[in-house]
């Protein structure tokens, strides 16, 4: 006689009306005296599994009964269809082994506040919800990655610990560096994936960032996972056709492949999807600038679009919006200046709607040797540091252009959350280090 087959859940269509064994935990118990519904969780899915006195026995039956949530168990029954299952599949229970026991679980389906789920998301990642979330974060990476595989970008692994400035010296984790100073955690890959445009043409990297930002609004953390694309010979508005392309297409693959994960979510993804079938809007800083005075609004040139004036541009042009041309005074050192407007840098950040806010920055990059020195020298920035950066335009310049896109917030805003803290396994925000 063969021996019985462990199966995974995301397997369970190839096995349909065979006895099976599955590992997993107890995620929730209901039922009668005659029989009970097991929900078991194993492979970030849930499974049905009935139990029946009549088939297990007085004594296994009333163990069942009393199964703490959490308990690890092996269950042996034949896996049949059910129509009414959430994955379309029941488990007929025929024998069990428990594997480890559960005393006091911490997280019941009573309501808890956000402070204490924090504190437990060890544990927390285990519920319904936070199972789709991250279910939802791993299928918009592989898409993500995906997309650059299929257009052929180049992953580059950038550097984490750097002794250079992406953006902003006050946004800055440092640690001491053995003898040689400072190093800090990087706060973009940029500056290294673009001495890879001079080897591979187009790249991309991916990884964790890190900005120091005093910040506790619902869309900011400590640390978060960017995106990041280089070409060389894009221009700016070749680049801002790349990231609509890019944003639409990871979106729909998401979408389509997460259609049971959004449904625990009640996340209809259908405004989401209308959102991506017409032309993303551009506008430039200063007219955005006239159209929020306009509606009221005190604010002038220089001044940062602040989240509330983003959702009025989305709401005005009923989407997703790009806002390019910002001040060059307001932006980093690397962004080349406007030639039809030296007050501005060609660049752009994209707009999400439904309260998401900036998605994406990218621009064109300067590529003259002085205009960079003359910058940097601006920007207070050691030219020293940027030496290897700086021969980058000595060797062979040429005109290019990248984007940086946070995994987070577009997590967000595909699973219609209002706060990016549950977009990441273990969220890091000022006040919170733990666990």
């Amino acid at each position: 006689m063969s021996e019985t087959k462990t199966i995974d859940l995301n397997e369970l269509s190839k096995h349909v009306n065979e006895t099976v064994r599955i590992q997993g935990w107890v995620h929730g118990l209901r039922g009668s005296n005659a029989r009970q519904f097991l929900s078991l969780r194993s492979s970030g899915k849930i499974i049905q599994v009935l139990a029946e006195k009549e088939i297990l026995g007085e004594d296994p039956f009333t163990e069942i009964k009393h199964l703490k949530q959490e308990t690890s168990l092996e269950v042996i029954g034949k896996l049949v269809e059910n129509e009414k299952s959430p994955i379309g599949f029941e488990l007929i229970l025929s024998s069990y082994k428990k594997v480890g026991e559960s005393e006091n679980y911490p997280i019941t389906p009573k309501e808890h506040g956000i402070d204490f789920l924090l504190s437990q998301r060890h544990l927390w990642l285990r519920s319904s919800k936070q199972l789709a979330i991250i279910k939802i974060r791993s299928e918009l990476s592989y898409h993500i990655r995906k997309y650059f595989h299929e257009n052929k970008f180049t992953l580059i692994d950038t550097p984490i610990l750097t002794g250079s400035i992406g953006e902003s010296a006050g946004t800055l984790f440092s640690t001491e560096y053995f003898d040689l100073g400072n190093a800090y955690l990087a706060q973009t890959g940029q500056l290294y994936l673009e001495t890879a445009i001079f080897a591979h043409s187009k790249v991309y990297c991916y990884g964790p960032t890190f900005r120091a930002e005093k910040s506790k609004t619902r869309r900011h953390l400590t640390e978060f996972w960017m995106v990041e694309a280089e070409s060389a010979y894009v221009s700016h508005a070749e680049n801002l056709k790349l990231q609509e392309d890019f944003v639409k297409t990871v979106i729909r693959e998401t979408v389509a492949s997460c259609r049971a994960e959004l449904k625990v979510l009640e996340r209809d993804p259908s405004p989401l999807l209308e959102y991506l079938s017409k032309p993303f809007a551009i506008v430039d800083y200063k007219d955005a600038l006239d159209y929020l005075r306009s509606a009221g609004e005190d604010i002038v040139w220089g001044d940062d679009i602040n989240s509330e004036r983003e959702q009025m541009l989305c709401q005005k042009y009923g989407g997703p919006v790009f806002i390019q041309k910002y001040p060059r005074e307001a932006k980093a050192f690397y962004m080349k200046v406007n030639p039809e407007d030296p007050k501005t840098v060609l660049n752009a950040d994209l707009i999400a709607p439904d309260g998401v806010g900036e998605i994406i920055g990218g621009s064109e990059r300067e590529e003259n040797y002085e205009t960079i020195i003359k910058r940097l020298e601006e920007e207070k920035l050691p030219v020293e540091s940027y030496e290897w950066y700086l021969e980058l335009r000595k060797y062979g310049s040429v005109p290019h252009s990248g984007f940086g896109l946070g995994t987070e917030r577009l997590v967000a805003w595909i699973c219609g959350l209002q706060h990016v803290r549950e977009c990441i396994p273990f969220p890091r925000m000022m006040e919170r280090l733990y666990p």
